[in-house]
């Protein structure tokens, strides 16, 4: 039996129970049955088919939810094994790739200066490789529980996070409050805004941070939502970061395309970069 037919079961039975009752009630009880009885065997009446039909009913409706809700259990799960596999494709097997291609050029190296060359960006593949490894163990991991917490305290955790690795001081101004976004949609920007401080940490030598998100425009159970990381650092180009075995750019416009919104790359004036991150939410209740 489907949804639709159990609640519209639901719904009806104890309004056609009611019109039978008094359709027999009328056209066979009434010489036998007084207005006063049939009036108190009524809910009566109900209540007995409410136990003998409804509870089965309301039993069934409850199992088929607890079905749904472990389907979807297993497509979240299955979407965040398919989202491991794609930065694994994205970031580490490419760079490893890349590895083997280098350890390759070193077999061939004609001189001490070539080898050491080569050694070099071997070591920045692997540096590289390393930090994916984290990346993806920490979204994983960090993003999730990030998720269950206040908006505030998951931006404020990535920015000492920031000043622990590198020293760069970063300041935190979030007017977004939690009931704006599904959990997918926070893991989501969390991961992206995760990637734009470490590249500030690996490439701009910043001094300080900004991490500043709010809502542009609210209409009703929709609105509008702005999110901006930036830095005072010395600034790199776009070129740069998606050039070719750079992938932390790419990952993070196609993280953003996957939930709807728009991701910009640009300079501050009058040093630095900044990444803007533009789109639409919803409420959740």
């Amino acid at each position: 039996m489907s949804y639709k037919w159990l609640r519209g079961l639901i719904l009806w039975a104890p309004t056609a129970v009611i019109g039978l009752w008094e359709y027999v009630r009328h056209t066979f009880l009434l010489p036998y049955v007084s207005m006063d009885l049939g009036n108190v065997l009524a809910p009566i009446i109900v209540f007995i088919v409410s136990l003998t039909l409804l509870r089965p009913l309301f039993g069934k409706l409850e199992m088929m939810q607890e079905a749904l809700k472990r389907e979807q259990v297993g497509k979240a799960a299955l979407e965040e094994r398919e989202q491991l596999a794609k930065e694994l494709h994205d970031g580490i097997s490419q760079s490893l790739f890349m590895l083997s291609v280098k350890l390759d050029h070193l077999d061939r190296a004609e001189s001490k200066e070539e080898a050491g060359r080569t050694m070099e960006g071997i070591r920045g593949t692997v540096r590289h490789v390393y930090d994916n490894v984290r990346q993806s163990i920490a979204s994983l991991q960090e993003p999730p529980a990030a998720a269950r917490a206040d908006w505030l305290q998951s931006a404020q955790q990535l920015a000492e996070e920031l000043e622990s690795a590198s020293g760069t001081i970063a300041a935190v101004e979030w007017e977004i409050a939690d009931c704006w976004f599904s959990r997918k949609e926070k893991v989501e920007l969390l991961a992206i805004m995760r990637e734009a401080l470490m590249n500030i940490r690996k490439h701009s030598g910043a001094s300080k941070a900004y991490i500043r998100a709010d809502i542009v425009r609210e209409n009703g159970h929709f609105a509008e939502f702005r999110c901006v990381v930036e830095d005072d650092g010395a600034g790199c180009r776009e070129e740069e970061l998606t050039a070719k075995g750079k992938y932390g750019v790419k990952m993070m416009r196609e993280r953003a395309a996957s939930m709807g919104w728009t991701l910009r790359y640009g300079h501050r004036e009058p040093s630095g970069t900044i990444i803007n991150i533009e789109g639409r939410c919803s409420l959740h209740e």
